[in-house]
């Protein structure tokens, strides 16, 4: 049975993280994007990173130009729209796929581990949800109309 510790991500400068460093911690998988109605929820999503890091908790941002064309810009043009206007400090990834053909793997498998609505394997649109718990599986998928804040008790359960 596969858990995040087989995945790798590649980081903005092309770099690959092995996401098995992140063994043991409580993980939340959200794909962004910057000029979308749900962007402000990066501001939530800090503060969650912010409140729990230290319990071992951690947001891994995935930036997804798949859902309106709303995350155009490149690595450089996201990470510092990212950081000046919400002050983001939990790690933004290469921006990637997550449905279809070219789909990163690791968000085939979160698909197949928690399926949307009615068995529905496909990411719906920006800011869906993964948590993932010290373990390295997924726990629950959130709709990105799910607010951050809405999150909490789940997290605090696993921490």
């Amino acid at each position: 049975m596969k858990t995040i510790a087989d995945f790798k991500a590649k980081l903005p400068g092309g770099e690959t993280l092995d996401l098995s460093e992140k063994a043991g911690k409580v993980l939340l998988i959200v794909n962004t994007a910057s000029k979308c109605g749900f962007t402000p929820q990066y501001e939530g999503l800090e503060a969650l990173y912010r409140k729990y890091a230290e319990r071992g908790f951690e947001v891994i941002a995935f930036p997804c130009n798949q859902f309106g064309a709303q995350e155009p810009g490149n690595a450089e043009e996201i990470a510092n729209f990212c950081s000046l206007k919400y002050d983001v400090t939990f790690p933004l990834m290469a921006k990637i796929d997550v449905n279809g053909d070219k789909a990163d793997p690791l968000y085939d498998w979160l698909k197949a581990e928690a399926p949307g609505l009615m068995g529905t394997k496909s990411v719906k649109w920006n800011f869906t949800k993964f948590l993932i718990d010290r373990d390295g599986k997924v726990v629950r998928r959130y709709a990105p109309t799910d607010k951050p804040e809405a999150l909490e008790r789940d997290i605090e359960a696993l921490l």
